[in-house]
């Protein structure tokens, strides 16, 4: 058996999870989402708290187990807490911005790059070399927070570029001369 799919999933007050079919709905105080889910998991609801059953021991099912209950904890963490991701601008000259909804980024080329957040998404610009994707689905916080990234990969031999807080960037020596 899955270790994680075993678990059952807490529901904490204020939350409430249904189920249309293999639609799960999750509302909480940040707001709704919905989510379709494999037909083939089983999903018990109970008062407070959701578990994920697999119909045989297949392989498929197996991997499926676990990715289930995950999405569903998912769901619940970001209607109640919401999910952040947190971005570095490191590099002589690099800066963001915000213009009304759009983040604007001067990451070293000769025009500065604008991303329009989907809806549900919200950017912070706390300082010029910070930025801060928040929103209550954890799949498109990571999808922007690595399209912002993407817009000026980090390079191994200055570690200029933009890259998630904490990043490591493994260095290269470059040219020795000789």
């Amino acid at each position: 058996m899955s270790r994680i799919g075993k678990k059952p999933v807490e529901v904490p007050s204020g939350v409430s999870v249904t189920l249309d079919g293999h639609l799960m709905t999750v509302k909480g105080p940040k707001g709704e989402l919905k989510r379709k889910l494999h037909e083939e998991m089983k999903i018990n609801i109970a008062e407070n708290e959701v578990t994920v059953e697999r119909p045989s021991d297949n392989k498929v099912h197996r991997a499926l187990h676990g990715t289930t209950r995950s999405l569903i904890q998912n769901m619940v963490e970001g209607v109640t807490k919401g999910f952040e991701r947190s971005l570095e601008l490191v590099g002589v000259g690099y800066r963001a911005s915000k213009s009304g909804q759009k983040l604007v980024l001067n990451v070293g080329y000769s025009h500065p790059v604008e991303i329009t957040p989907e809806q549900g998404i919200e950017i912070e610009v706390p300082s010029n070399t910070k930025v801060i994707v928040k929103g209550i689905d954890k799949e498109r916080v990571g999808a922007i927070a690595s399209n912002i990234r993407s817009v000026r990969l980090p390079e191994p031999y200055k570690g200029k570029g933009i890259r998630y807080e904490g990043e490591y960037i493994r260095r290269k020596e470059g040219k020795t001369g000789k």
